[in-house]
């Protein structure tokens, strides 16, 4: 008995350290599939120690595994090393090793990444779906941009609105990144970058077809840069056919996306009506006893708190025009229709939401009483 008694003592430790090592978490990001598509949850923009983030490699796959994310990619500067006398590494494939080791028993995609860092024009620019990062490590901005698209990266154009590139906070479409676009060697923008929505980003986007990103740009602990303050971290929403990285690729080029901030969602109104549509479920629907005001509860499935404003000609019963579903909750609308209808289209304006600077999209939902 003496001797089991020593080997429980010796052994808890052991079992504690692997419920702590579960990855549970009470902060998951959940949005629901889309008619034709799977959505992904992806961050595309994280910083390690092997370039100037301040955590190892598998810190980051353990924060996305918490995050409850299906795709992350390490984008390291290739040519900012602030850590090479501590940390040298001449592969600069390294912290993609690393992490791809430490996913490899989870359900987490890597992708190959990297980030080219140049002072402006050229800006900072994500590219992802690599093959060797080395070779993109070149002295001249326009070699390292054909050799990522010899390999065939997907690009991203990183903060365009950060002030230390662009003093006013608007970015400036130079003709560096306008030729890219014409080559074909630019393909997305970050509209989101940390917590900051840049909606001339978005402008541009949409001006120049560029697919709408958004992301972490995390260099400290997802902990102390978002959670601890109150925020989910910025994610990529791609809308992808399947869950595997080529199709992840297809989606991302296609331009299927929506970046997603707290209660802000940006992104093209194909994709953006439908999420939001999916992500409301009309749990109850039935006239008030002897009454014409319609009683609806409607329930949120995504992590992001939702804001609407009545669109509908008619009025609510004991609620403002303007209400938020929290993420998780349910809310009920009592719907003064003036007469009882079998079938009424409910029409809420999504505040939280933008298809363009300024510019939010109306949701509907089919509803059918009695059913």
């Amino acid at each position: 008995m003496k001797h089991i008694n020593y080997l429980l003592l010796f052994l808890f430790p052991i079992l504690l350290l692997a419920q702590e090592h579960s990855h549970r978490s009470s902060r998951p990001l959940t949005f629901p599939d889309i008619p034709g598509y799977k959505t992904i949850k992806s961050d595309l923009h994280i910083h390690t120690v092997f370039s100037d983030g301040n955590v190892w490699p598998n810190i980051r796959v353990q924060e996305a595994l918490r995050d409850n994310l299906d795709l992350i990619s390490l984008t390291e500067h290739l040519e900012y090393q602030p850590h090479k006398e501590d940390i040298p590494h001449p592969d600069r494939n390294r912290s993609y090793e690393i992490a791809l080791k430490e996913a490899q028993d989870h359900d987490l995609l890597i992708v190959h990444g990297s980030e080219i860092t140049r002072s402006a024009p050229m800006g900072h620019n994500n590219a992802v779906f690599i093959k060797d990062a080395n070779p993109i490590l070149q002295e001249q901005a326009e070699k390292a941009f054909t050799e990522a698209s010899k390999q065939g990266a997907y690009v991203f154009w990183n903060h365009p609105a950060w002030y230390a590139q662009s003093p006013k906070g608007t970015p400036i479409m130079s003709d560096f990144q306008k030729t890219l676009v014409e080559k074909g060697q630019l393909h997305g923008i970050e509209v989101i970058n940390s917590m900051d929505y840049a909606e001339e980003s978005l402008a541009l986007a949409l001006e120049y077809n560029l697919t709408i990103m958004g992301t972490s740009d995390v260099h400290g602990l997802i902990d102390w840069d978002y959670t601890e303050k109150g925020n989910h971290r910025p994610i990529t929403l791609v809308f992808a056919k399947e869950k595997t990285l080529p199709s992840i690729k297809e989606a991302l080029f296609a331009g299927r996306t929506v970046a997603v901030y707290n209660d802000l969602l940006v992104g093209k109104e194909a994709y953006l009506v439908p999420l939001i549509q999916k992500s409301i479920q009309v749990n109850s629907l039935k006239y008030i006893d002897d009454t014409q005001v319609l009683e609806v509860v409607l329930e949120n499935l995504s992590s992001s708190d939702l804001i609407f404003e009545n669109a509908m000609t008619f009025s609510f019963y004991s609620k403002p025009a303007i209400f938020t579903i929290k993420a998780g909750t349910s809310e009920t609308l009592r719907i003064k229709t003036l007469e009882n209808l079998g079938q009424l289209q409910l029409e809420l304006k999504a505040l939280g939401a933008y298809v363009a600077p300024r510019t939010n999209p109306v949701i509907s939902w089919d509803l059918r009483v009695g059913q």
